[in-house]
């Protein structure tokens, strides 16, 4: 029995060593992969027992010599010697176990624990519960995702906006109508990330996520996705309740001045007794964020920025990054993310870039609108856009008590709402009218995907004034650094403002509210995540810790 032999007996798998930071050229031969690992590892072919990509991304800051970078799992016949050799190459190392193993299972007569939420987070703290056989309650105020796919059309197609079915609330949360990325620069040592993406492929998306450096779905799929997920969890034991919305959270104080959670008003009347409430409600449930506050739950005002969505030909953009190898199926959508400090403190940056994809209607509240970006897996739409934004802060722009960050948002959504004509049209301007200042009366060759539609005018009066002069400083520099997108028929739809949650309602190590006991704040919407994948985690990372709680 070889070393690798002997550790398989030992943790039950083969141990193979991942080779990163392997280099090849974007138009490489197939055999030109085996033999670049067997020159980095100094081995022979017949060395080699076999290999797998583990990763895969690109490296285009040279657009004249496009490289594909690896990151590849191999396994060899005689191991101890050669990780001997590498000791100290920190791109030669033993492959990581990323496998997930649970932190507790249910004991007998364990109460059940609810989930407040179906968006990521709200998805994965019920799926590890399910497994670990806690048998969660899940609530979600919206609707199935399919009945809540066609209340999102509405919005889109006729201007019919349903308040509790919507790109905001329903099955799936706001990240089922989005461009579906995967990828997060949150810490991970636990590899949580895998089991995300492992459980996402195991409910229908592509093979392809795990192994792609910069992995995503598109909404169809996430719609299936989400179903699938559902059937897994209610097989389980998991029980959903759609079209409940949490109106009341019941907390009693106990003798020694400690506050707990003993159960959850419904808005139909009904009450839901709960000692264990994971709160992963999104970002934009800001009936939610109040009563919370008003019950007395710890809570903090949180930075967020606002701006609009800004969009261009796909082909300018592909052209931009990838130069003569535009349009490479490996290379895919061309994707950017920039940012620029401003004379005035300010920062402006790219945020949710969609390649391909379109600009949607994204508000939940009436005589409000409020914009978001799309794609579907292809990416394979005419424009790509972005959310172009300012970074604002509590201290600075929205001082006062932790809900006035909703204020603010509330208020620029009306404005646009107003400047759009006041029927969901989203306002909207060229940026050679923006950056001279005049209001926009026609549309140039950029054809705005929005629906259900736009209005051309002056996306100043919909913005602060430092919002506008700093983006009017940033679109020439940003035009520097992408070829065309300081081209004046670039078109801007505003507002941008649910870019991340205005509220952190604050927790501890043990991941409960810093003064309601048995009251667990998750995600976005929680102030503890930014997109699909760190949603995800923190809903792992919150179930593991209710898990805990009720196996104690």
């Amino acid at each position: 029995m070889d070393f690798a032999e002997l550790r398989a007996s030992v943790y039950g798998r083969v141990l193979m060593i991942r080779v990163t930071e392997l280099k090849l050229p974007l138009h490489h031969a197939d055999e030109a992969l085996p033999a670049a690992i067997c020159k980095r590892l100094r081995i022979t072919p017949r060395d080699m027992v076999r290999y797998t990509i583990a990763r895969r991304g690109h490296d285009a800051r040279d657009k004249s010599r496009i490289s594909l970078v690896y990151s590849i799992d191999v396994q060899v016949r005689n191991e101890a010697p050669l990780l001997a050799r590498f000791r100290r190459d920190r791109d030669v190392q033993p492959t990581p176990d990323t496998r997930y193993r649970p932190v507790a299972t249910a004991p007998t007569g364990a109460r059940r624990p609810v989930v407040v939420g179906t968006g990521p987070c709200g998805l994965f703290a019920a799926l590890i519960l399910a497994q670990g056989g806690f048998r969660p309650i899940i609530l979600e105020r919206g609707k199935v995702v399919r009945e809540r796919t066609k209340d999102t059309w509405g919005l889109w197609r006729r201007s019919v906006l349903n308040p509790e079915s919507n790109v905001q609330f329903g099955e799936g949360g706001a990240g089922t109508f989005s461009d579906g990325k995967l990828y997060s620069r949150i810490k991970d040592p636990r590899h949580l990330n895998r089991k995300v993406l492992t459980e996402f492929v195991k409910a229908g998306a592509p093979p392809e996520i795990l192994t792609e450096a910069h992995p995503h779905i598109g909404t169809f799929r996430l719609v299936t996705m989400v179903e699938s997920m559902r059937v897994a969890i209610e097989a389980l034991g998991g029980e959903y309740r759609f079209s409940t919305r949490v109106d009341g959270i019941d907390v009693v104080t106990d003798g020694g001045g400690e506050r707990r959670v003993r159960g959850l008003h419904l808005h139909d009347g009904g009450y839901l007794e709960a000692d264990h409430v994971v709160m992963a409600v999104g970002h934009s449930a800001r009936d939610t964020f109040a009563m919370l506050h008003a019950a007395g739950v710890h809570a903090e005002a949180k930075p967020f920025s606002v701006g609009v969505r800004i969009e261009h030909p796909q082909s300018w953009i592909d052209r931009a990054r990838f130069g003569q190898d535009a349009g490479n199926r490996i290379l895919g959508a061309a994707e950017y993310h920039i940012s620029h400090h401003c004379r005035n403190g300010r920062t402006v940056y790219s945020f949710c870039m969609c390649p391909g994809g379109t600009v949607v209607a994204a508000t939940s509240e009436e005589g409000r609108v409020a914009t978001n970006g799309m794609s579907q897996y292809s990416r394979n739409e005419r424009n790509a856009n972005s959310g172009f934004v300012v970074a604002i802060d509590p201290a600075r722009d929205y001082p006062g008590d932790p809900l006035a960050g909703i204020a603010l948002q509330r208020r620029l959504e009306e404005q646009a709402f107003v400047a759009g004509g006041s029927s969901y049209r989203a306002p909207a301007q060229r940026v050679g009218d923006f950056l001279a200042g005049r209001p926009s009366t026609s549309l140039g060759g950029i054809v705005p995907s929005y629906r259900p539609g736009v209005t051309p005018t002056d996306l100043a009066a919909c913005l602060p004034d430092f919002v506008v002069e700093a983006m009017r400083e940033a679109i020439p520099v940003f035009g520097k650094q992408i070829d065309g997108y300081d081209h004046p028929d670039v078109v801007m739809t505003g507002v941008e403002t649910r870019t991340s949650s205005p509220v952190r309602f604050t927790r501890g190590d043990d991941m409960q509210s810093l003064n309601t006991r048995g009251l667990f704040p998750a995600g976005e919407g929680a102030g503890y995540a930014g997109g699909i994948l760190s949603a995800a985690v923190d809903g792992i990372k919150v179930a593991e810790a209710v898990a805990l709680s009720l196996a104690a």
